[in-house]
């Protein structure tokens, strides 16, 4: 079987799922929770039409003059995130809701200092993840046989990188505009966990190229990637399948508060292990090619 032969499709289908998320984050942003915007959320169950209750908390929030920044429905409850509400304006706001048969189930306050703050240090984490990565990448390859070389590695890995966290982050951009969906701190964690999982699979198909190199006697380097693809590609099938099925189990059954930390490891999965199959090899063929014209 020849995997290599059809790298631009590969490269394709990554360009058409990434483009639309590239195009949404330029365009809306992500949809930040309180974690990192600051602010109050409130989460408000209610009897009778969504509408109606939605409209009387707009009345109740406009006349205690707070500014609103949305209003979605999310499991039969409504949720509200606003400027900063103080606890004495806030429990006039429930008794007021209350005789309107509507209740506050819920409520959270996080100053805009602290949301900052963990902005700053989620940037953080992941930019001091990447370059670890990078170093130790740099470090495990440096003896790789020629054509290859660490440096390639390091930078094909961390481009394979790149694209599991863009397909996470441009899907969630997407949620976010159309369907309210928020990213909190635990999105952070899920991106560190699929930064993680992405270069485990790479690394693995990495080091089998790299014991292939030293046993070629035929010099094809493309003939090289291409064996050690397939002598990897059941492992890190296998390996991906038995972790979607579990963060499967987890969706269908867990709780809800963790919905769409499981969501964002699903599609960080499913990309990461794509990714180190057909892009990052790939990719060391295409600079090898390079190579080869310029010579």
């Amino acid at each position: 079987m020849n995997l290599i032969k059809f790298k631009k499709i590969y490269f394709a289908i990554s360009l058409i799922i990434i483009i639309p998320g590239l195009i949404s984050l330029l365009i809306w942003g992500l949809n930040p929770a309180i974690d990192f915007s600051g602010g109050s959320q409130s989460s408000f169950s209610y009897k009778g039409s969504y509408n109606d209750a939605k409209n009387k908390i707009q009345k109740n929030l406009k006349n205690e003059n707070i500014e609103i920044g949305s209003i979605v429905q999310s499991n039969n409850e409504i949720l509200v995130k606003s400027k900063v509400i103080i606890d004495t304006k806030n429990r006039i706001i429930v008794s007021t809701l209350k005789k309107e048969n509507i209740s506050e189930d819920s409520f959270q306050t996080v100053g805009p200092v602290i949301g900052a703050e963990t902005t700053k240090n989620a940037f953080y984490s992941v930019l001091l993840a990447s370059l670890l990565i990078v170093l130790y990448i740099w470090f495990a390859f440096r003896e790789v046989p020629k054509p290859a070389s660490s440096l390639k590695f390091g930078i094909c890995a961390i481009i394979a990188l790149l694209h599991d966290v863009l397909v996470v982050v441009g899907i969630f951009s997407i949620l976010g505009h159309f369907f309210g969906i928020e990213i909190d701190s635990l999105f952070v964690t899920a991106i560190l966990t699929v930064v993680g999982f992405s270069v485990h699979d790479t690394i693995v198909v990495f080091d089998r190229i790299r014991e292939n190199l030293k046993k070629n006697l035929i010099n094809d380097f493309d003939q090289v990637v291409n064996d050690s693809l397939l002598q990897t590609l059941g492992r890190s099938l296998k390996t991906s399948l038995t972790v979607i099925l579990v963060l499967t189990s987890l969706l269908l059954f867990g709780a809800g508060s963790v919905r769409w930390f499981i969501i964002a490891l699903l599609i960080g999965t499913i990309s990461g292990t794509y990714s180190s199959i057909f892009n990052a090899s790939q990719l060391l063929i295409v600079w090898n090619d390079l190579g080869k014209k310029k010579k």
